[in-house]
């Protein structure tokens, strides 16, 4: 009463910050551009305020040396996978033999790789539709994944200089 705000709109704050407001519709969207250097980049999003999340990406390809695109600008140089992260010694049967049974699954690439920390693991990719059938397949064979998640994988690499992937990585 001090601050003379109206009892509804202190109730509703209540409420919002308790979590009992449901009322928050939270949207996906892929922003598209370019950063430095021509490099492609796709930004996924989950937002309630679609105007102020464009204009925050648009503030940071600005401010990072890149410029927006237009919907479909880069999308097609990606692929949505799902990957699949587990460590070595996990694994106690042939890699061929694993690579083989996967296939079923929705299996599209196989191969080593090292993880954050250096560590050796291997990678196992599959369609973004099939990530549910390969996650159950792993978990048949008692297979836990260090970590499991959705990538788009870019068709075409480009190589840079130490101070071009800054920039890239800076933006």
């Amino acid at each position: 009463k001090a601050c003379n705000m109206p009892k509804d709109r202190v109730e509703n704050a209540i409420k919002k910050a308790s979590g009992e407001d449901q009322g928050d519709d939270y949207q996906e969207l892929v922003y598209e551009g370019y950063a430095p250097h021509g490099i492609a980049v796709l930004v996924e999003t989950a937002t309630d305020n679609p105007t102020r999340t464009v204009a925050n990406v648009r503030m940071h390809f600005n401010k990072g040396g890149g410029n927006m695109g237009n919907s479909g600008a880069v999308g097609y140089l990606f692929t949505r996978m799902g990957v699949f992260r587990l460590k070595t010694e996990d694994i106690t049967m042939d890699l061929e033999e694993l690579e083989l049974e996967l296939i079923d699954h929705g299996l599209e690439e196989m191969g080593e790789g090292t993880g954050e920390e250096g560590e050796e693991q291997i990678i196992i990719r599959c369609g973004f539709t099939d990530f549910g059938n390969m996650q159950e397949a792993l978990e048949a064979r008692g297979l836990e994944p260090v970590k499991a998640d959705s990538e788009y994988i870019p068709s075409t690499m480009v190589e840079l200089t130490d101070e071009q992937a800054e920039e890239v990585m800076g933006m």
